[in-house]
C-alpha cells in the first residue's frame, strides 16, 4: 500500500519548516509568496492531502468551502467550478458545489450555510438576493460573492470578488474597433429578468463607441432571454432578417458566440472576412472553434485565489475586490 504523503514530507521537499508547511495548508501565520508558491506546487506535486478530521478537532476549521452557483449546465459556471475547486485543492481545501437555479428562496437558503455541513465558507453567485437579505443575514461561515448580480450587494462583512465588467466589455468593443469595424452589434441585450450582466457590458460597448466618436445604433442590437447558444442564434437571425448591416459583433458571453457563428455559418457568412466576432468568458471550448473568435479572459483563477485569500477569515469590513480582465485576440484561421 502507498504510503500516505505527510506535511514533514512536503517541508523536507522544499526545504522548509514543518511549520511553514502548516501556515500555508492552514492559512495561519506569514510565509512569503515565494515560499508559499513552492509549498503549494510540492502539495500538488506530491498529492499531499491534509487530514480534515484532525484539523478540524485541532484548530476549529473544517476545510471545507461551499461553492454556491445559478446553474452547473452553463458552460461558465461549469468551468469556473471545475478551476475553482482545482485552486482550492492546491491549498488543501475540499469544495461542496451547489446550483440555486436562480431561485431567491434557494440563495436564502443556501447563503447561510443551511443544509452543508460545518463550513470554513461560502462563496455564492445570486441573481435574486437584495442587499437587504445580505445585511441581516445570520450564519457563522463568512460569505464572499461573485458574479455581476452581487456587485451592489457588499456590505458589513461581506465581500465581492470579479473583474469590472464595464472596463472589459469597452476593451472589448474598442479591440473590434482597432480591427477596423465601425458597425458592430451586440448579442446579449436583455429587457427583463436578472440583467446586471447585460447591463454593465451594455454600457461599456456605449462607451467604448463614444470614445470613438461613433454614434450608437440600436438597430445593432440583438436581444436575448437567457445567454445559451439557442437564443444568440435566434437573436442573430433576426437581425439580419431586418437587414441590419454590420461588420464586428460583440456577444456578451463565449456561449452566445457559439451560436451566433452557428447562424453567421448558416447564411454563408464569412467569419472574419465579413464580420469579426468578438465573445466573453475565455472558455476553453472556444479554443477549438472554427472559425475562430476573439474573446475576454475574466481571470477566473484570479477570482478563485483572491476568494481562498479571503477565505475563511476575510476582513471585517467588506469591499469589491477587482481582479484584472485580458483580450485575448485569436488568428484568423480561416477554410480554404
Amino acid at each position: 500500500m502507498t504510503r500516505r504523503v505527510t506535511l514533514a514530507d512536503v517541508a523536507a521537499r522544499v526545504g522548509v519548516s514543518a511549520k511553514s508547511v502548516s501556515n500555508v495548508v492552514n492559512q495561519t501565520g506569514w510565509v512569503s509568496d515565494e515560499v508559499r508558491e513552492r509549498i503549494l506546487t510540492a502539495i500538488d506535486e506530491m498529492g499531499y492531502r491534509p487530514n480534515l478530521a484532525a484539523r478540524q478537532l485541532r484548530n476549529g476549521r473544517s476545510g471545507l468551502i461551499a461553492l454556491v452557483l445559478p446553474r452547473l449546465s452553463e458552460p461558465y459556471f461549469a468551468e469556473f467550478a471545475s478551476r475553482f475547486v482545482r485552486r482550492a485543492q492546491l491549498r488543501g481545501l475540499t469544495v461542496l458545489i451547489a446550483q440555486t437555479d436562480g431561485a431567491r428562496d434557494a440563495e436564502l437558503r443556501m447563503m447561510t450555510g443551511e443544509g452543508f455541513p460545518a463550513l470554513d465558507g461560502i462563496v455564492l453567485s445570486p441573481l435574486r438576493l437584495t442587499a437587504d437579505d445580505v445585511a441581516g443575514r445570520d450564519a457563522p461561515s463568512p460569505l464572499v460573492l461573485i458574479g455581476e448580480e452581487a456587485e451592489n450587494l457588499v456590505g458589513s462583512d461581506v465581500h465581492h470578488v470579479g473583474i469590472d465588467n464595464i472596463a472589459a466589455a469597452a476593451a472589448a468593443t474598442t479591440a473590434l474597433l482597432d480591427s477596423g469595424c465601425r458597425r458592430i452589434a451586440v448579442v446579449g441585450v436583455q429587457e427583463s429578468g436578472p440583467g446586471a450582466t447585460s447591463r454593465l457590458r451594455l454600457e461599456g460597448y456605449r462607451r467604448a463607441l463614444a470614445s470613438a466618436g461613433i454614434r450608437v445604433d440600436p438597430t445593432l442590437f440583438a436581444p436575448v432571454q437567457d445567454f445559451n447558444r439557442a437564443e444568440a442564434s435566434r437573436a442573430v437571425r433576426e437581425l439580419l432578417s431586418s437587414g441590419t448591416t454590420f461588420d464586428g459583433m460583440f456577444c456578451f458571453s463565449d456561449t452566445l458566440a457559439l451560436g451566433a457563428l452557428y447562424t453567421l455559418a448558416s447564411e454563408n457568412i464569412s467569419v472574419p472576412g465579413d464580420v469579426q466576432v468578438m465573445g466573453f468568458d475565455g472558455l476553453e471550448e472556444g479554443q477549438y472553434h472554427f472559425p475562430a473568435f476573439s474573446t475576454i479572459d475574466p481571470g477566473i483563477d484570479a477570482v478563485a485565489d483572491t476568494v481562498l485569500d479571503l477565505l475563511p477569515t476575510p476582513p471585517p469590513v467588506g469591499v469589491r475586490h477587482v481582479v484584472p480582465h485580458h483580450v485575448v485576440r485569436r488568428s484568423d484561421r480561416r477554410a480554404d
